[in-house]
């Protein structure tokens, strides 16, 4: 019989020290996958209603062709997994900034991690989401150019409550151009945000996309007995003959 707690993987990143746990949790009687950032938890197997939710609706929003999708952060892998649920997809990138989360999957720690991590499809790029939009290096290290039908982004909490500073900058117009950018024509932007919807931020990606759209995703929450919500911001590059002005 397994123990009601195990620590499975620790590790000091540059945003602190990092953690992945099992516990038995005595309201569901499941076993339960967490990740935390010092004190601070940063996801929960308990709460992924939204996460796969980010894949359903972005990747709806596409024509019934193959596609090519990049998910920013990979955390206990929900987003990855529900996009690759998709026979759609024909190649996943996902983009993890703190190299243990990736080996946490790599060596089976996580219910699916080996699964998805030995699917031919998908390709475990290390490096910072932010960092390789920012300087223009893209998502695919062999060519720097390449555009993708889908980018999905869970890595903050929200637009405004960002984990680490140099976050911050993608939402911003300037930051969601560039983010445009690596989207092909009619190609769809999809963000997690644990907040309500930001009527600001909102109209902000309206101003950057061809259209802009929020998602409040209700899930029951075990631990208090009732419902909670995230959003999902959904936004999509014009297609050829619709262009988006720059500011």
């Amino acid at each position: 019989m397994r123990p009601h707690f195990a620590e499975l993987g620790w590790a000091p990143t540059r945003i602190g020290e990092i953690s992945l746990r099992r516990r038995r949790d005595p309201t569901t009687e499941t076993e339960v996958y967490e990740v935390k950032l010092g004190d601070e938890y940063l996801m929960s197997s308990l709460f992924t209603v939204a996460e796969e939710e980010l894949a359903r609706l972005a990747l709806a929003v596409l024509p019934a062709a193959a596609c090519d999708v990049v998910v920013g952060g990979l955390g206990l892998g929900y987003t990855a997994r529900t996009a690759l649920a998709d026979d759609r997809v024909r190649s996943l990138t996902v983009v993890e900034a703190l190299a243990p989360v990736i080996d946490w999957h790599r060596d089976d720690l996580l219910p699916g991690g080996r699964e998805l991590t030995a699917d031919p499809r998908v390709t475990m790029l290390h490096g910072d989401f932010f960092a390789l939009l920012r300087d223009g290096t893209g998502f695919d290290p062999a060519v720097p150019d390449r555009k993708f039908d889908a980018i999905l982004v869970d890595i903050d909490h929200s637009p405004v409550n960002v984990l680490d500073p140099t976050h911050a900058d993608l939402y911003t117009t300037a930051g969601l151009h560039r983010l445009g950018g690596r989207l092909r024509p009619g190609g769809v932007f999809g963000l997690w945000s644990d907040d309500a919807p930001d009527d600001g931020f909102l109209a902000m990606l309206a101003q950057c996309f061809a259209s802009a759209t929020a998602h409040v995703v209700t899930f029951g929450n075990p631990l208090t007995g009732g419902q909670s919500a995230n959003t999902v911001y959904l936004a999509t590059a014009a297609p050829p003959d619709q262009p988006v002005a720059a500011d």
